[in-house]
């Protein structure tokens, strides 16, 4: 999962990172992460479909209730 996404990141497009979330969502159990994040399953399932524009705090929540933490470094220029 953490792979998954940290590619998902390292691609830059945000579309893409929320496809990434959003499958590893629906892979861990989506009633599991609505219960984790105190989110609606309905909701989440919105947030996280392409059509989807969830706000930051949801993509952290989903984020800490898949149990990963996102983080930043030093572009290489």
């Amino acid at each position: 999962m953490a792979a998954y996404l940290e590619a998902a990141l390292e691609n830059g497009d945000p579309a893409v990172v929320m496809r990434a979330l959003g499958t590893i969502a629906r892979a861990r159990g989506m009633s599991q992460i609505a219960r984790a994040t105190g989110l609606g399953r309905e909701s989440l399932y919105k947030a996280l479909s392409p059509e989807g524009n969830p706000e930051f705090s949801t993509v952290m929540k989903v984020v800490r209730a898949l149990g990963l933490k996102l983080h930043a470094e030093p572009e290489h220029v």
